[in-house]
């Protein structure tokens, strides 16, 4: 069921979207962070947020 509120919708693709990834092990982290959170490295990647279907 799609989300039509705008305001939730902004909400749940900030969830979904924006945060890092750790190189070393894969966890998610806050999107300021500067160190990974469960392995303290800190090779830190944005999440990939393009668009469009998966291959």
């Amino acid at each position: 069921m799609p989300i039509t509120d705008t305001f939730k919708k902004q909400i749940a693709q900030r969830r979904r979207l924006f945060f890092k990834i750790c190189f070393k092990c894969g966890a998610k982290n806050h999107i300021d962070a500067q160190r990974c959170r469960k392995c303290r490295g800190d090779q830190l990647r944005l999440k990939n947020r393009t668009l469009g279907a998966k291959k």
